[in-house]
């Protein structure tokens, strides 16, 4: 499956870097299912993280039970 302006687009496995694409190789993004397998060890070993949100945003008082939306009197 080619997407429009996406042909140019030259993809690396994020594991090993060799090149790969997206018809050939059922693992993409990765080169190869023990590409694949290693990224998800990663994971699971927790050698990756979801970073904080950059912004800090307001946490909703849980005690408000009224309708952010609906006007006050």
């Amino acid at each position: 499956m080619q997407l429009s302006g996406w042909t140019d687009v030259k993809w690396h496995c994020p594991i090993c870097k060799k090149p790969t694409d997206s018809d050939p190789h059922p693992d993409f993004p990765f080169c190869s299912e023990r590409c694949r397998l290693f990224d998800l060890g990663n994971w699971a070993a927790e050698r990756y993280a979801v970073s904080e949100p950059i912004l800090d945003e307001p946490v909703p008082d849980q005690s408000d039970s009224s309708n952010p939306d609906e006007p006050k009197d």
